[in-house]
């Protein structure tokens, strides 16, 4: 069992889903922000959008690799 070291931290996020995650986290802290009914879903809600603001800012998502992910090629080529 080898561990490839140019594997770590290799974006594995497109373009289009870093632009998503980016609006949806600054969505649920917007939400959180003014509409949370408590302050554990205050603090829930700016921790998951916190979350997807970095790992779109990042490009890579440890969640995504550790299913399996691969990293993004961006080198390829539109068929």
């Amino acid at each position: 069992m080898g561990f490839d070291k140019n594997w770590i931290f290799a974006k594995n996020l497109p373009t289009w889903e870093r632009l998503l995650r980016l609006l949806a986290g600054a969505g649920v802290i917007g939400y959180g922000w003014l509409a949370a009914p408590s302050t554990i879903v205050l603090a829930i809600a700016i921790a998951a959008g916190a979350t997807l603001i970095v790992t779109s800012l990042v490009g890579f998502c440890p969640a995504c690799a550790m299913i399996g992910r691969r990293p993004v090629d961006n080198n390829r080529q539109p068929r």
